[in-house]
């Protein structure tokens, strides 16, 4: 059974993450991004079959830099939520949903992969480091060595 994702979750969510809701009615909102003067969000609940959703809408002059902030705050890892687009809602709209494990999890295995190669260049450098560290040491006490 799908988990329930509320609206007012959502909002706070992206509150918190710093963008402006906007409060706006559903009429408002399916109208379209164009006409606010403020970048901002609005939220509102929606049913598909069983499953009550949120659609997360992105309204102002730069309403794609902001539907961009929307998705990346809503698919942080503390957040967990999955943001899909869906053919029935404006281009200025996603669908909001709590996110599987399964989907967690894959997140969770590309920025590990992802860091990998950071991984192991600091370890490198941290090897270096240690090893000049050593032939300094050696140096002050005054042994060399013999390469």
């Amino acid at each position: 059974m799908a988990r329930v994702t509320r609206s007012g979750t959502i909002s706070r969510h992206l509150s918190e993450g710093g963008l402006h809701d906007l409060h706006l009615h559903e009429a408002t909102q399916k109208a379209g991004p164009d006409g606010h003067e403020v970048d901002g969000f609005s939220t509102r609940q929606y049913r598909r079959g069983d499953v009550l959703l949120v659609v997360a809408g992105a309204f102002g002059p730069n309403w794609l830099r902001t539907l961009a902030e929307i998705t990346s705050r809503l698919e942080s890892p503390h957040v967990k939520c999955t943001v899909v687009d869906a053919p029935e809602l404006g281009d200025h709209e996603v669908l909001v949903r709590w996110a599987t494990s399964e989907e967690l999890q894959a997140r969770k295995a590309a920025a590990a992969k992802q860091q990998a190669a950071l991984t192991a260049e600091l370890a490198r450098q941290e090897a270096q480091k240690r090893a000049e560290e050593e032939r300094q040491a050696l140096e002050a006490a005054g042994q060399s060595g013999l390469f």
